[in-house]
């Protein structure tokens, strides 16, 4: 795959949301890698060709400012791309071409592997001149990885691990497990991995920053091992560093790797109980883990590679090139806005973090939109987001009759944080139907409703609420709160009524076909009434009582086709695309009339309704354009301005799984 695409930021490392490192720049070389909350977590690369040193990843900081160290001599970069599971970039200079990939193998249909926080470095170099040459790779990563704040003391460690890897660990003297909550936070417990295989090759070394400088004036590595520890990361920066010495290059391309990878110990809080990685639910040792990583890498890679293929012929066949770059881009993204656990009863739990919006764990109304991805590829993931919401809404904490928000603060999933629990702040309408319409999703693709038969006491609950309450809602908050409450608000509207009728499609499936046509009734009777409420001619309103001037995206409507409930007229749906057409900006359509700013997962929804691929191509190229051209350079937003291209909040979360969408018709 070739494109001229250029990412906002380029995945590099993506496991999970504290073990998440991205590329800002358009060549690796240009800036520091950086944690997806922006903050620093420094990798460097340099390349040793017949003794020349050249740079191809990071940025050093020189301490020593009459260090005779070239900072512009890099490798030059010729191409960068991005596959579902894995970056690519191409250098070239001195005669070689050197590859650099990094992939992380989420893997839908694995979650043993999935699960792993584990991302394969790997290098590919030949000679493009004819000649011979000689290549070392000298790669490091700072102490940064495994502290919140540069203040953090570390410690450090290497070991050889069952005469196959050897390992560089480093990690906080504190190990505040699970202690630290929060949005715009990093780990600063468990312990860092730098892994490669044991070989006379390949040295390893915890050395300060000053050892990188020696590096890049000397292609040396310096053996003795830092010893002044434990010390904060901001006191001459500790760094783990590998020379991987890769021998003569000719014209057959060689390869080595290295693994990256985190032990976090514990990784959730769940109702004041630690819960571990879904990898260690056999009681596998983390060394285990990295020794089964590294014997499986060949296989691992080529399954990756299959994987990367299919999904990116798959994507440009359903929605052309710019539906397949954004689809490359954004499939780690959201699965590595989760954290992959099991119960105490060995249930899956998949818990999101609502990343740079206000560090939520397992919010419904960002698991709604996210399910489109995990509906395509395993749909035990869904059941996973909505376990711990049924948990917390049975239990006696939970006083309202509608869903919970949320189960907490990442990683404490100790009950329900938002809007501090007051009634006029809560989502009522939201997330009732949110979880009906999860539910019946999950029943469609298991092709079974035995899920919802565990759960039916609280669904039964949440559709006799929207009964009574969602045809016309009352002043309250939406998904989209940064937008404010809204009263009559039409969009929630088409929820309330797909949630009731997702209800009816549970009971057939589960034999309940009388109470299943009361429901059924209900929406149908519901969904008319909507027409004559919201009609403004050429589109549908808002609100019920505003203007026939406003408009909004009707996101909601389609699981009206996914579900094929059919209950709105079809005619609804092309009347307000055309509309939608006419209202777009250089970087899409906006959420509604009431500002320029658009969400770009429910952009995506409302273009998988196109009646043709042209519709929904010319739908989408702007979404294309805002994150090829947007000077926000961050993880892929998802709330950005139509106009300007420029963010307005929210990163890296998990939402962009709504992308997927259109792969589901």
């Amino acid at each position: 795959m070739t494109t001229s695409f250029r990412p906002p930021a380029v995945p590099l490392v993506t496991v999970d949301p504290y073990f998440s490192v991205w590329s800002t720049a358009d060549h690796l070389y240009e800036e520091h890698t950086r944690h997806w909350t922006n903050k620093t977590q420094g990798m460097v690369g340099m390349a040793v060709i017949d003794g020349k040193i050249r740079r191809f990843m990071g940025k050093m900081d020189l301490l020593d400012c009459s260090a005779d160290v070239e900072e512009n001599a890099t490798l030059v970069q010729t191409n960068l791309t991005v596959e579902p599971v894995t970056t690519r970039y191409t250098f070239e200079g001195e005669g070689i071409e050197l590859q650099v990939e990094f992939t992380t193998p989420l893997l839908l249909d694995d979650l043993e592997v999935l699960s792993r926080p584990v991302t394969y470095v790997t290098f590919l170099a030949r000679a493009i001149d004819g000649l011979e040459h000689q290549l070392k790779i000298y790669f490091d990563v700072t102490g940064e990885w495994c502290v919140n704040t540069p203040e953090q003391q570390v410690t450090w460690s290497s070991s050889v691990i069952n005469q196959q890897l050897h390992a560089l660990t480093m990690g906080t003297v504190e190990q505040p497990i699970l202690k630290l909550a929060g949005d715009d936070t990093r780990i600063d417990w468990g312990y860092m991995y730098l892994a490669v295989p044991l070989s006379p090759q390949s040295q390893l070394v915890v050395q300060s920053v000053s050892g990188r400088e020696h590096y890049a004036r000397t292609g040396e590595l310096k053996v003795k091992e830092e010893d002044h520890e434990p010390r904060a990361v901001s006191d001459h920066m500790p760094v783990m560093a590998t020379e991987m010495d890769m021998g003569h290059i000719h014209e057959e391309t060689i390869t080595g790797y290295l693994m990256l990878a985190y032990d976090d110990i514990h990784s959730i809080e769940y109702f004041h109980q630690p819960l571990n990685a879904y990898w260690r639910k056999d009681g596998m040792t983390f060394h285990d883990m990295l020794i089964m990583a590294a014997q499986q890498y060949e296989e691992i890679r080529k399954k990756c590679d299959s994987f990367n293929r299919e999904l990116l012929q798959e994507s440009q066949e359903a929605g052309g090139t710019s539906y397949r770059d954004i689809l490359a881009l954004t499939y780690r993204q959201a699965i590595a806005a989760h954290k992959l656990v099991v119960d105490e009863a060995g249930e899956v739990l998949f818990f999101s973090k609502e990343n740079f919006s206000n560090g939520c764990i397992a919010t419904v109304d960002v698991s709604y939109p996210s399910i489109p991805l995990f509906l395509k590829y395993n749909p035990e993931m869904v059941k996973g987001m909505m376990r711990p919401i049924y948990k917390y809404a049975k239990s006696s904490e939970w006083s309202f009759d509608f869903a919970p928000h949320d189960v907490g603060t990442y990683p404490k999933a100790n009950g329900q944080v938002y809007g501090e629990n007051k009634l006029e702040y809560q989502m009522p309408i939201e997330e009732c139907g949110n979880m009906l319409l999860m539910a019946a999703a999950v029943s469609k693709y298991e092709e079974h409703a035995e899920f919802a038969r565990e759960h039916w006491d609280l669904l039964t609950k949440w559709a006799s609420y929207l009964l009574q309450h969602g045809l016309d809602p009352d002043n309250q908050l939406c998904t989209d709160d940064f937008a404010g409450h809204l009263a009559h608000n039409a969009n929630l509207s088409i929820k309330a009524i797909l949630g009731i009728a997702a209800y009816a499609y549970m009971c057939d499936q589960l034999e309940m076909q009388k109470e299943g046509a009361v429901y059924r009734e209900a929406a149908a009777k519901m969904a008319k009434e909507w027409v004559s409420m919201a009609d403004a001619d050429e589109h549908y309103k808002l609100t019920f009582d505003s203007s026939n001037e406003s408009w909004s995206m009707k996101y909601n409507l389609v699981w009206d086709r996914l579900l094929d409930f059919n209950l709105f007229p079809k005619e609804i749906a092309v009347k307000e695309l055309n509309y939608y057409a006419r209202q777009q900006n250089r970087y899409g359509t906006p959420l509604d009339s009431r500002d320029t700013y658009t969400k770009s997962d429910w952009l995506v929804w409302c273009a998988s309704m196109s009646e043709t691929q042209e519709q929904f191509e010319q739908m989408i190229l702007p979404l294309w354009q805002f994150m090829n051209e947007t000077t926000s350079r961050v993880p892929v937003t998802d709330w950005y301005d139509t106009l300007t291209g420029k963010q307005l909040n929210f990163q890296n979360r998990s939402v962009v799984g709504g992308f997927f969408i259109h792969l589901l018709k």
